[in-house]
């Protein structure tokens, strides 16, 4: 058989291991139930064609298995047995029509055409025909392999057939190179650019693939194979608006409501530790501030910050309290492989998903720290299952990770490439600094990630922060992870007068500037009062400077900064 052979021919030895898996799968399933009673999700996208010839040959091995047993003689996998199912949209590109129908007939497929949606359509095809198995091209990144394994039963509510995952863990690079040793045709849109196809109304080609003409203005794009970095495959699907998933805060400075600062456009962040240490007050936090100056310099409004146990359940509360109130969510504490190290696998939780070894990204781990990453039960290989998408940063030994999130399936998402539907799905991204070679040993996890709108920061040190934040501020810069706004500006001033004496007129003048916000704090009982006023426009601030100057003698206020 012509696939079978391509493989075992080539000297990829990652390929040949994931085939071998793959097939194993297709064989165990294949003895388990009758090939009357099983079917294939086609839906013509780079998943399901690598599964329709991975079918090809297990039918065969496994027809040639019972023939040296004494059974039936097996055919040459010209002839394709299982019976497949095709979803047929309004919304699919032509193209992925044509290559189906032509797959069809070049194989020889018993295809059932389904024009419904894909709940609908399976209960009512099983309902006329005994099938107990499905074979599903889904793979670990994609929305709806959440909490899958090679052999899962339908969830429930669903029609009863266990689903089939042979490529379960294959990464987007086993995908191509499983293609092009094979030699075997796949939809035109992927030499086009396209990486991920979804719908008509929700993908077009990978910017990360295009290229220009220095002589012309034309785009032209790069065939998805030579996407350097497969985690990135997505970037091609239409992105929602953001102030649609990250919901205003409406909780109030000075009596109003933040958004007010920046016009309604404020971007908010709120900020979690994680540690009993710092709940004991055996260590001080010193991040904190750091943190809140570094978001202030992008424009973004610190709403609150919270310290939190070493308890996933704990951590797992607090994040899914604020993930839903503010724009985005830091984290950190708690990072590495000790047993109180547990905000990754909290976050995890707080997003409904399992923790499970990333593969791709356990190779990085193992490329920087050599025998520490011990394989499989190497536990900082450990990410949320089924939502991680590396982005690599050059600076950065260890790629940033970043992940998906949300509901993690949209029933109204279009069909994905593993002839599933696509959720709509958010991203979770993990940084790592510039680390020593031996840093990583005195230290503890090394990457900082992000979960949607939830980035764990890995820094235990100013200097380490420092780092990270520069990397993450410039992968923001191309990939939009962290959105930048005017930066805020303020001005401090220092007078001796009583709190009672400044009282009323502060009170007055945060009615007159909405648009600002206007503290007062002393650092020392004995000390100061000092005066803030932070905002996004300096005339502002200067006016209302002047404006409280103005109410009291000369000299009553020193300005600081």
């Amino acid at each position: 058989m012509e696939i079978d052979k391509a493989i075992r021919e080539c000297d990829d030895r990652r390929l040949k291991t994931k085939y071998n898996n793959a097939i194993y799968v297709i064989k165990r399933a294949l003895a388990l139930y009758p090939v009357q009673e099983v079917a294939l999700s086609f839906n013509g996208g780079k998943d399901s064609t690598v599964l329709l010839h991975l079918l090809r040959a297990g039918c065969f091995l496994h027809q040639a298995e019972e023939f040296n047993s004494g059974g039936d003689a097996a055919d040459d996998g010209k002839t394709f047995p299982i019976r497949t199912i095709y979803f047929e949209s309004p919304s699919a590109f032509p193209e992925i029509n044509s290559f189906t129908y032509e797959a069809a007939s070049i194989y020889d497929i018993q295809m059932d055409i389904i024009r419904l949606d894909f709940k609908s359509g399976l209960e009512a095809l099983l309902k006329a025909n005994p099938i107990r198995a499905i074979f599903l091209g889904v793979r670990i990144g994609d929305p709806t392999a959440v909490g899958q394994e090679q052999f899962s039963p339908s969830s429930p509510g669903w029609p009863p057939f266990m689903r089939v995952n042979p490529i379960l863990d294959w990464s987007y690079r086993d995908v191509w190179a499983f293609l092009l040793v094979s030699k075997v045709r796949y939809c035109s849109l992927y030499d086009q650019g396209y990486t991920s196809i979804g719908s008509i109304h929700d993908t077009v080609p990978n910017a990360l693939l295009c290229t220009r003409n220095s002589d012309s203005s034309e785009e032209k794009f790069k065939p998805a194979y030579l996407l350097a970095d497969g985690r990135l495959e997505r970037a091609g699907r239409a992105k929602k608006n953001s102030s649609a998933v990250c919901g205003k805060l409406s909780s109030t400075s000075n009596g109003l409501k933040m958004e007010n600062l920046n016009s309604g456009s404020m971007l908010t962040a709120s900020i979690i530790t994680v540690g009993d240490e710092i709940l004991f007050g055996t260590v001080e936090d010193k991040l904190g501030s750091v943190l809140c100056k570094k978001l202030h310099s992008i424009g973004w409004a610190v709403s609150r910050v919270t310290v939190t146990r070493n308890d996933i359940d704990s951590v797992a509360e607090e994040v899914e309290r604020l993930k839903s109130r503010d724009d985005m969510v830091f984290i950190y504490g708690g990072i590495g492989p000790l047993h109180s190290d547990v905000t990754v696998a909290g976050v995890a939780k707080a997003f409904g998903v399992r923790m499970a070894p990333d593969e791709e990204f356990e190779e990085h781990l193992r490329h920087l720290i050599g025998e520490k990453c011990s394989g499989d039960k190497n536990e900082m290989a450990l990410l949320p299952e089924g939502i991680t998408e590396l982005l690599h940063h050059e600076q950065l030994p260890v790629p940033l990770a970043r992940w998906d999130s949300a509901g993690l399936i949209d029933p109204s998402a279009s069909m994905g490439d593993d002839g599933h539907n696509e959720g709509g799905v958010v991203k979770l991204d993990s940084l790592e600094g510039e680390e020593k070679s031996k840093g990583v040993e005195s230290g503890p996890f090394s990457n900082n990630i992000k979960c949607h709108n939830v980035i764990i920061l890995t820094a235990t040190n100013a200097v380490e922060l420092d780092r990270q934040w520069d990397c993450l501020i410039e992968l923001a810069k191309s990939n939009g992870i962290l959105e930048q706004m005017d930066p805020f500006v303020s001005k401090c001033f220092a007078t001796t007068l009583s709190d009672v004496e400044v009282a009323q007129p502060l009170s007055k003048l945060c009615a007159q500037f909405p648009d600002l916000y206007i503290g007062g704090y002393r650092e020392s009982r004995e000390g100061p009062l000092i005066i803030t006023f932070e905002g996004k426009d300096l005339s502002r601030i200067e006016a209302a400077s002047q404006s409280l100057c103005q109410k009291f003698h000369p000299g009553a206020f020193s300005k600081i900064k």
